[in-house]
């Protein structure tokens, strides 16, 4: 495991490292501070632009104000000219000096001072007459609002002639350069973004090189670890089942001969009563006291009984046996039946009643098989994988009645192959075709590591130089057919010599 840590560790390092240049180029591209240069450049021209707008309305309210006879309404006039003067006041002090409320950064161009401040347009000058002008025509009593008013005549001329050509001026100097400086951030984004893409473009060259080794790396590794739990396991199955085996043993050669010794202890006891046909009343009151007639009759179905639990633990003992040959330095000839047979009693519980669903009917149609050489222990991990999946399809199922078909045949090519077949609901294509990738799984998690069939896959077909594949419809059921050689030897030996004549 230690090794398993620092491999991934170099793995996770290169990556890193790789990756380095695209992280560099992701900062050079940060969108804050271009998109902050944006809005401050979209402030400053839309504040600009109010202003012109702002000297319009304050020449609208100051007319209004004058020609209304109206107290309630020259006085609302009043604070809406004050309004409109006050903001563009504001407006103007932020353009120059700026205002973070406004998002305005003051500071502005020399060619823009140069308009605020000197001749011939000196705009700082006419906007403070205007607003002074526009406040104190505000502020004269009513008598005063009259047409020929020295503020409104001021105000009128002003907003239609130089004020509005300053004003105009000013704006389009700052649309000029906000276009300006939006073109060389647009001219800097296109050059930084054609060197991301090449950085970009290398790095995920070499990144994909190295997921690929980390993944490989993972799957077996934790392929590795499953193999040694099912060593493990297996050393595990065998211990315990040649312990239990040991006593079961004595326990069942005993049976024999209890049944032997009670049947003749129970002829002698019948000798007894014929000879002494009135017994002792000490005698008649044990035979009641121990229902004799009944433990007479009872007694050898007791032993029948206790024979039948005998043999079934010698057989479940058997099955252990099978199923835990893990022996990965040879490999064994073996009975294939007796594997998938094990494997069926191990799984059994999972067969029966449960959860109100019915059980699980297993039909076994078996062919007449040779002793296969293989890894036994590896190929009964195979079965129990497909069966326990079958058993895990059918369990979702709550129409009809599950069953696990299970056939063997011995094939022409000197192959023998086992169907495992179940009547679920069948997989779909996308599915299917990602059934033998490792750590792909449908189950939630949890249930379920994604190991199983790519394990599967591995032993039958690399371990083993057979085939595994499988046949599903939706709605109509899946079938996992395995073909295995009889002889590994045989097969090994054609297929040096195959790759020997291609060469």
């Amino acid at each position: 495991m230690k090794n398993q840590s620092n491999n991934s560790k170099i793995l996770s390092n290169l990556l890193y490292f790789k990756l380095l240049p695209v992280l560099a180029m992701s900062g050079l591209l940060d969108l804050k501070p271009i998109t902050a240069a944006r809005e401050i450049n979209a402030a400053v021209v839309n504040v600009s632009g109010r202003q012109r707008m702002l000297s319009q309305r304050t020449a609208l309210f100051a007319l209004r104000l004058v020609c209304t006879q109206d107290v309630v309404e020259q006085e609302k006039l009043r604070q809406e000219l004050l309004a409109a003067i006050n903001l563009m006041e504001k407006s103007h002090n932020g353009l120059i000096n700026g205002d973070a409320e406004m998002k305005l950064p003051g500071n502005p161009s020399p060619t823009v001072e140069a308009m605020y401040f000197d001749l011939p347009l000196n705009l700082d000058k006419q906007v403070r007459n205007y607003i002074t002008q526009a406040r104190l025509l505000g502020e004269i009593d009513k008598s005063e609002l009259t047409q020929d008013n020295f503020h409104l005549q001021y105000i009128l001329n002003a907003s239609a002639t130089d004020l509005i050509k300053a004003l105009d001026a000013v704006v389009s100097q700052y649309q000029q350069e906000s276009d300006r400086q939006q073109l060389a951030i647009d001219l800097h984004l296109a050059e930084l973004y054609q060197q991301s893409c090449e950085a970009t473009e290398k790095a995920q060259a070499q990144s994909q090189k190295l997921e690929q080794a980390l993944t490989d790396l993972r799957s077996y590794q934790t392929q590795l670890v499953q193999t040694e739990k099912m060593s493990s396991l297996g050393q595990l199955v065998a211990g315990v089942a040649h312990e239990i085996n040991n006593p079961v043993n004595f326990i069942y050669g005993n049976l024999s001969h209890a049944s032997e010794y009670v049947q003749n202890l129970l002829e002698l006891l019948q000798l007894y009563q014929e000879s002494n046909s009135k017994p002792s009343h000490k005698i008649q009151e044990k035979i009641e006291d121990i229902e004799l007639d009944f433990l007479i009759e009872d007694m050898p179905k007791l032993l029948s009984s206790m024979k039948i639990g005998a043999e079934r633990i010698c057989q479940i003992v058997l099955s252990l046996k099978n199923f835990s040959r893990i022996d990965q330095s040879q490999m064994q000839v073996v009975n294939i039946h007796e594997g998938i047979d094990s494997t069926l009693l191990i799984l059994q519980h999972r067969l029966k009643v449960r959860n109100g669903l019915s059980e699980i009917q297993v039909v076994k149609e078996y062919g007449d098989l040779p002793l296969v050489e293989c890894y036994a222990g590896e190929i009964n991990q195979v079965f129990m994988n497909l069966i326990s999946n079958a058993i895990d399809a059918i369990e979702e199922v709550t129409d009809r009645p599950g069953q696990i078909t299970i056939c063997t045949e011995l094939l022409p090519s000197d192959e023998i192959v086992v169907r495992i077949a179940d009547n679920a609901d069948g997989i779909n294509r996308k599915i299917k075709a990602r059934l033998f990738d490792p750590f792909f799984t449908t189950k939630p998690v949890g249930k379920g590591t994604g190991l199983g069939l790519s394990i599967s896959y591995q032993i039958v077909a690399e371990k083993h130089h057979g085939k595994i594949t499988c046949n599903s419809q939706p709605g109509q059921g899946t079938e996992f057919l395995i073909q295995l050689p009889v002889q590994q030897t045989r097969k090994s030996t054609a297929q040096l010599s195959t790759a020997f004549a291609a060469s």
